[in-house]
């Protein structure tokens, strides 16, 4: 029985967006569950830090590797073998009895998922040759993307409430099954026969910049000062290797002459800005609602929508202030919104008698500035440059995000952990060691504040009523609220000062572009 080419892409392009669904939901609705996996596997609060950056880490790892592997060995070959190796770990990760086997899980399950992510736009650039119709289908794709990551929050705690946390890892497994039936039947096969060589050194060397700066952030403090530095030191050292292979490799993955243009460079400010403050936040923002607000995991995942339903409404909006102002005016306003959002929920959490509506204000105005941000930032950085080479500023973009994100989850929490152990009181401190009293603020950032005094019985003496420890969680928080807001604000005035005054931007974007097409 054969198949008209309109249904084989329209299987096709539910396929990819199925995957896409699932990428974006094991960004956005793992955070809801992990202070449940705080007392069920159980884990500390580095290993919930691993447990969302292992599967961050990995997909910048295999995301330029992918498009070289689809080019050379066939995009649906990849993309079936990628979305299978995703469903085989999402069952190991919903499996799991251990954090540490959890965190190996993870981050097979990101190389599996940034794999299967990565194909999926060149397969609809393939599919649909006709321009209208590819524009009709990306948009559909990003919608049914934002749905994964908007909705993340609230479909993860249902599960979990309805069910159990492995279920949010397991639901995959059949979604496997229901990605790859159309998937298979939709889509052609495509190859570039003049695919380049995988950049093999420059993959080997990012990876070991992010993931040595990301392990020194996380475990600093138990390395010691000169493993620390050591570390710190290789880390410096790689990511100036990877920037001379790139800068002297004939195929480069990253290719920094881009970076000359002021529209690009300026946009990718804003990818870095909103990983810098609203996506790595949602990993900590459920162990604040449960453990700060005193929340049952169904009201933080309505809370959570909240934080996120803007970032679905607003592209329109957005794409029309991006056509009538430009982007450098809508990109850096989203960010400078998106640090207001986070300033907001730092006074709104900082009051007497802080709840959630004292807190929604900020969460939905991070949100719109997210919203305002993250279209623009796109249409952007690959409409920057030409047309030939915007798979490679996709890449760029991408990666810029993955390797924000990563590194601000390990930021974020380190300052919650410093700014909880500075807000114990003197007298609690004093009873404590250096050791322990880390050891205190490390559980005390998990959130599950009831079972403290019984690994702690200092507690009991010194905090019988919990408002001491109570109360240094939520200064904790308020410390990152704060870093979030004023570095997004920073970030939104570099983004203006890059892209410059419009006028002189033409000028120097077109020589920059006829120089890039060289």
């Amino acid at each position: 029985m054969s198949v008209s080419p309109s249904a084989r892409n329209t299987a096709a392009l539910i396929g990819v967006c199925l995957a896409s669904l699932m990428f974006g939901l094991e960004i956005s609705s793992v955070p809801v569950i992990l202070p449940t996996l705080e007392t069920a596997l159980p884990a500390d609060f580095k290993d919930l830090q691993w447990i969302m950056n292992a599967y961050t880490i990995a997909c910048t790892t295999v995301l330029m590797a992918t498009g070289t592997f689809a080019d050379r060995y066939g995009r649906k070959r990849v993309f079936t073998t990628a979305t299978i190796a995703f469903g085989v770990t999402s069952l190991m990760c919903g499996l799991a009895q251990s954090a540490s086997v959890l965190i190996v899980a993870r981050f097979l399950q990101g190389l599996a998922g940034g794999a299967m992510f990565t194909c999926c736009v060149a397969i609809i650039s393939h599919q649909y040759q006709d321009e209208r119709e590819r524009g009709r289908a990306f948009t559909t794709w990003a919608i049914i993307s934002g749905i994964g990551l908007g909705f993340g929050p609230i479909i993860g705690s249902t599960i979990a409430a309805v069910s159990s946390w492995h279920w949010v890892f397991l639901i995959h497994v059949p979604l496997t099954i229901l990605t790859l039936i159309p998937a298979c039947i939709g889509i052609v096969e495509s190859r570039d026969p003049h695919a380049r060589r995988l950049d093999g050194w420059g993959i080997v060397t990012l990876t070991i910049a992010v993931f040595g700066l990301t392990y020194v952030i996380t475990q600093g403090a138990d390395l010691g000062r000169t493993s620390a530095i050591g570390l710190a030191a290789i880390s410096l050292a790689s990511f100036v290797a990877f920037v001379l292979v790139e800068r002297n490799t004939a195929q480069p993955m990253f290719d920094f002459s881009v970076f000359r243009i002021r529209k690009f460079s300026g946009a990718i400010i804003g990818c870095i800005g909103m990983n810098f403050c609203y996506w790595p936040f949602m990993i900590y923002l459920p162990i604040y609602f449960e453990g700060g607000l005193g929340l049952d995991s169904k009201a933080v995942g309505f809370l959570l929508l909240a934080y996120t339903i803007p970032f679905l409404i607003l592209p329109p909006f957005s794409d029309y202030l991006l056509r009538r102002h430009g982007a450098r005016i809508v990109i850096p306003l989203g960010m400078a919104v998106m640090g207001a959002g986070f300033i907001a929920m730092r006074l709104g959490s900082g009051i007497e008698q802080a709840n959630w509506l004292t807190v929604l204000p900020g969460a939905l105005l991070a949100g719109i500035g997210l919203g305002l941000t993250n279209t623009s930032v796109t249409n952007t950085t690959t409409g920057a440059v030409p047309s030939n080479r915007a798979g490679m500023a996709s890449g760029i973009d991408i990666s810029a995000r993955l390797i924000s994100l990563a590194i601000n989850i390990a930021v974020m929490g380190l300052i919650l952990l410093e700014a909880i152990q500075w807000s114990l009181p003197d007298t609690l401190s004093a009873a404590l060691d250096g050791q322990q009293l880390r050891a205190l603020a490390s559980a005390i950032a998990t959130g599950n504040l009831g079972s403290l005094p019984q690994t702690y019985p200092a507690l009991s003496v010194q905090d019988p009523s919990g408002a001491a420890v109570h109360a240094a969680l939520v200064k904790g928080f308020g410390w990152v609220m704060l870093y979030g807001g004023i570095g997004a604000w920073i970030l939104a005035a570099i983004s203006f000062l890059i892209f410059g005054f419009e006028k002189a931007t033409a000028k120097s974007n077109l020589a920059c572009v006829a120089d890039a097409a060289e």
